[in-house]
């Protein structure tokens, strides 16, 4: 299904009809925003839900409504505790599910941190980097066997990623002023071509991997900026768009923000989408104009060599830790 949804839609209404009864879904970061709502959505048409949280119990309160609503529907939803900033648990969590042996019909790397101030993993990586791009590697590169023949791996990226192409020569800060808004930009790259080489090396068995903007909408992605910050910088954002003639970009609530994971996740034509870049559930146009908030994706994140040789580092910078 392609050109049916747009930037208005919601995850309910990708979903009208449609019944995932016997589908198995990890999602990571289901504490609370999108990842929640994305959890919501699929457990409540019926399917089976593995949620990841950092702190369970706290998550469990959270999401006690949307495994009672799974519940009725035929779906559920379970929790299992994963910290993406610490290799020690993203080892742990994959030994977990592998053990369990039964296979996967979707992962969504959901979770991820936004313009942090300057910090390091439990392993010593820059913390944005480390969170976003090496922990979702390390998890979903372990447990890739669970995924099934026709299965689909989908990595939130964000229109942040044209800030910024990744650094492999610094991808920790270690030689270079750290900048919270570039090193996010930086990750979320890294996200979207985490999916482009996913999707090369396993397309070959049916598996097809996308990288998805959700939109900009209002989570706990920025509960470390001030009011006055935030404010800053949707006035930055609104201004760039307006120089740049495009039209206001306004928040979306969290129902449509999390439609573009759920379409691609189970509905879009995995054909279509794989290897690709998606906002407002439908292929992002190539878009290399300078303006950071414009629409559409910048060629280098979708761009195979840069990918591959991101997979070559990622596994190196992983090694080197264990």
């Amino acid at each position: 299904m392609m050109g049916t949804f747009n930037a208005t839609t919601t995850a309910d209404e990708v979903l009208a009809g449609t019944d995932l009864q016997g589908k198995r879904i990890l999602v990571t970061g289901v504490s609370s925003g999108i990842g929640l709502e994305t959890a919501r959505a699929l457990a409540t048409h019926g399917a089976t839900v593995i949620g990841t949280a950092r702190d369970v119990a706290k998550t469990e309160r959270a999401a006690a409504p949307v495994a009672t609503a799974a519940a009725k529907a035929g779906g559920s939803l379970t929790l299992l505790k994963l910290d993406l900033a610490s290799l020690a648990s993203v080892d742990a969590a994959a030994k977990t599910l592998l053990a369990e042996s039964t296979s996967l019909d979707v992962i969504i790397a959901n979770a991820g941190i936004m313009a942090t101030p300057f910090g390091r993993t439990q392993d010593g990586f820059e913390l944005q980097f480390g969170t976003n791009h090496l922990g979702h590697f390390a998890l979903v590169t372990q447990i890739e066997s669970l995924l099934a023949g026709n299965g689909r791996l989908v990595v939130l990226s964000s229109q942040a990623h044209r800030v910024a192409n990744v650094d492999l020569d610094d991808p920790n800060f270690e030689q270079q002023a750290y900048d919270p808004f570039l090193a996010y930009g930086r990750s979320k790259t890294a996200n979207a071509l985490f999916a482009v080489a996913f999707d090369q090396r396993h397309r070959g068995r049916g598996i097809r991997a996308a990288s998805v903007m959700p939109g900009n909408s209002a989570t706990g992605l920025t509960s470390h900026f001030s009011q006055q910050e935030l404010q800053g910088l949707l006035d930055t954002v609104a201004k760039a768009r307006a120089e740049a003639g495009l039209s206001p970009s306004p928040l979306k609530g969290i129902e449509q923000a999390a439609a573009t994971s759920v379409w691609a996740a189970v509905v879009a034509d995995k054909e279509a989408v794989g290897g690709r870049y998606l906002e407002d559930c439908s292929v992002a146009p190539i878009d290399d104009t300078p303006n950071p908030f414009a629409d559409g994706v910048r060629s280098y994140a979708l761009d195979a060599d840069t990918a591959a040789r991101l997979w070559t580092a990622s596994e190196q910078l992983i090694r080197a830790r264990s």
